[in-house]
């Protein structure tokens, strides 16, 4: 590959851009292994797919926002590198797919010159933060939430703290007690609330920790029904520190955040989380809110070009399902229904050129994969809709059950099981010919994966469908397992939806014809369909559908999975496998002096904090590297640290003033000073001394192999 640099002015993302050619370059030569390449550019928005060879990349978007100009980049960049469709997903990024690896960091730079990153879209990091794509224009909202959610993206992008956890962590921010930003299922969620304290307003958050989805979901729970804004990113730091030193690192899946509150408790999370608060750089993050650039809505517009309603009708079914009035009284906002959340780069320069006059430069990509228009006056509202008319994208529905989520799934998805997409497209038109006043109804979601993993979030769909498979005769044949009965509750109150029953998945259409006219001739007058649900009950649903799970009557159309002409295979990826046998011990020491050269970087710059936990990380990678020398593996930072007192300072191999633990852990009973951070700094700068000359020694001592 040929050598590249940038021309970009920030310093910082230009080093990043370059240290990930240079690691693309080492990976070919044979010089980086499989996984720890692989973690590098997964922390890079660079993620494999199930076609071997090519990549797809994660477009950051913090909480959704995209400028008209950052968006036409970004359909340049599809044209340029990918396959000219963007996708955008459940956690308000866009995808991009069929991505050379080598050219990987000609992409990044160009999205950078628009200020768009790639940075931790992917890996062990803190993900992409997500809010309500209503977030300052929301009648219901007690303030605006987008300045604490930028504020949060921007504290942790490259923050030591939250670089190579045992997992990632997902963040979301609700614009009102309504949890349209489903605080309930994430890591951390938050709803604001407004306080009246000695006479003075507030601002705070309900704060929620450890929930999720998966195969194996967990509700949130309440840490703070009240913290006040400028506690919340400290927080969030000391959660992340606790995570990544208690987090399981072995068994990925057991190692997300939820499971570690399972274990040890919530009273002991949050001990552990307290005494934490010494050791942050920062005590209190105040976030600026009067300060922050508002949304400003278009320039006045003498005219605009001519256009014409092809379907009047539609036009008004779109008005009353996709716009709504803006807390800014004269202004409306209109959802753009993006099918399976893929659109065009070419519809899209269409749709911003011909927008432009009468939109905010301040577009949202929503968490069900579609578009938010803010800022248009009552008299623009037609030429909007004409607009999208004319791109194919003025769908009535936003939201509605006829507006179904679903993951990429077994279309470029390593772990997708069967197609999540194609029985999407079928049952969007089984709802539009069969039940077409149904595109009135928000009441009902249906949301899809192509695995168990939830990226469809499947497990909080009213009406939820995720891939599997069945047996039958010596055959495989492509399923669907139902869920039913999850949703929002509200002010951080969640449903998780039951596994009801497994089906084929060319029988998902009758699954959803059952449940609607069955919901439609027992239901009570305006009884919702959870409601309808829980009066029910679960068994009533299984033996309604459990004639569609019998697989005595199965036909060869059976056997093919939606969307594809053959027989269905399973086909699960298992990752990349390693094409060299490596020193593992080697490896882990040589990151162990990694992260002691971004401490000295960080002590350079007197980001003593930072410089504290790169010194932190080293002391941890360099014990792991002994311990599994001794054939000693650990599956946390906590269980390597005293691991390694039991077989090397309790057996006399490495002395302390006191002990491992208790040298290592000073991290969290000190502030974060100049003074502590050389002297720790210095410390763990000679255990790693210690440690190479020690495994020297014992490479120099061991058996040569015949």
């Amino acid at each position: 590959m040929q050598s590249f640099r940038t021309e970009l002015e920030n310093p910082i993302v230009e080093r990043d851009i370059i240290e990930l050619e240079k690691k693309i370059r080492l990976f070919r030569e044979g010089a980086v292994t499989d996984e720890k390449f692989r973690s590098l550019r997964l922390a890079r928005g660079i993620y494999g797919q199930r076609q071997p060879g090519v990549q797809m990349v994660r477009i950051k978007l913090p909480y959704g926002k995209m400028t008209l100009q950052q968006w036409k980049r970004i359909t340049d960049i599809s044209d340029e590198y990918a396959t000219s469709n963007l996708h955008l997903t459940t956690r308000q990024d866009v995808q991009i797919h069929y991505v050379s690896l080598d050219r990987t960091p000609e992409l990044w730079s160009k999205l950078e010159q628009d200020g768009i990153t790639i940075r931790e879209a992917c890996g062990n990091t803190v993900r992409n933060v997500t809010a309500s794509d209503r977030a300052g224009i929301d009648p219901e909202e007690p303030f605006d939430v987008t300045p604490y959610a930028d504020a949060t993206f921007r504290y942790f992008l490259r923050n030591p703290v939250s670089q190579e956890m045992g997992r990632k962590i997902k963040i979301a921010f609700s614009s009102s007690e309504k949890d349209t930003a489903w605080a309930f299922m994430h890591d951390f969620g938050m709803i604001p609330k407004v306080k009246i304290i000695d006479g003075k307003e507030v601002r705070g958050f309900k704060v929620l920790v450890a929930g999720g989805l998966g195969a194996q979901p967990f509700l949130a729970k309440t840490a703070h029904e009240f913290l006040e804004t400028d506690l919340l990113i400290p927080y969030i730091e000391n959660v992340l520190r606790v995570f990544d030193r208690y987090g399981e690192r072995t068994s990925r899946n057991k190692a997300r955040m939820k499971f570690l509150v399972q274990k040890i408790g919530f009273e002991e999370f949050n001990r552990l989380v307290e005494e934490e608060y010494t050791a942050i750089r920062t005590k209190s993050v105040p976030v600026d809110a009067d300060a922050w650039p508002q949304t400003q809505p278009p320039a006045p517009v003498s005219s605009l070009p001519a256009y014409s309603v092809k379907d009047p009708k539609k036009f008004e079914a779109w008005k009353k399902t996709n716009v709504f009035e803006q807390k800014q009284k004269g202004y409306f906002a209109a959802y753009v229904k993006i099918t399976l959340g893929n659109i065009g780069s070419e519809v899209s320069r269409q749709l911003i050129e011909a927008l432009r006059p009468v939109i905010a430069d301040d577009v949202r990509v929503t968490a069900n994969q579609g578009l938010l228009l803010k800022f248009i006056l009552p008299e623009h509202l037609e030429y909007v809709y004409s607009a999208l008319e004319a791109a194919g994208f003025a769908e009535p529905g936003f939201d509605s059950i006829a507006d179904i989520t679903a993951c990429p799934g077994t279309d470029t998805c390593n772990l997708g099981i069967s197609s999540s997409t194609g029985i999407a497209k079928v049952l969007e038109d089984v709802i539009k010919e069969e039940y077409p006043d149904l595109v009135y109804n928000k009441d009902i979601k249906i949301k899809i994966s192509g695995c168990m993993n939830s990226c469809g979030q499947h497990g909080i769909a009213s009406i939820g469908f995720h891939g599997s498979s069945m047996k039958s005769g010596g055959k495989v044949l492509p399923a669907l397992q139902v869920l039913l009965g999850g949703g929002i509750v509200g002010d951080g109150v969640g449903r998780v939806a039951d596994k009801v029953i497994k089906v084929p998945s060319k029988r998902g259409p009758d699954v959803l014809r059952s449940l609607l006219n069955d919901y439609e001739q027992n239901s009570q007058e305006n009884e919702l369909f959870n409601e309808y649900y829980d009066r029910q009950g679960e068994k009533y649903f299984y033996e309604l559908l459990k004639p569609l799970a019998d697989i005595t009557n199965l036909t060869q159309e059976d056997f093919i999975d939606w969307g594809q002409a053959q027989d269905y295979a399973t086909a699960i990826g298992v990752g990349e496998c390693a094409g060299v046998i490596i020193d593992l011990v080697a490896t882990l020491l040589l990151e162990a002096d990694e992260k002691l050269e971004l401490g000295a970087a960080a002590l350079a710059n007197g980001a003593w904090s930072d410089a504290i936990y790169h010194a932190y990380s080293s002391f941890v990678q360099a014990a792991k590297a002994l311990l599994l020398g001794e054939g000693v593996s650990g599956n946390t930072q906590i269980g390597i640290i005293n691991d390694f007192d039991k077989y090397f300072t309790a057996t006399g191999k490495f002395t302390f003033d006191t002990d491992f633990k208790t040298t290592v852990l000073q991290i969290n009973a000190n502030e974060p000073s100049e003074q502590f951070a050389k002297a720790y700094y210095a410390q763990a700068a000679d255990f790693y001394k210690t440690a190479q000359v020690y495994r020297e020694k014992a490479a120099q001592a061991a058996p040569v192999q015949a």
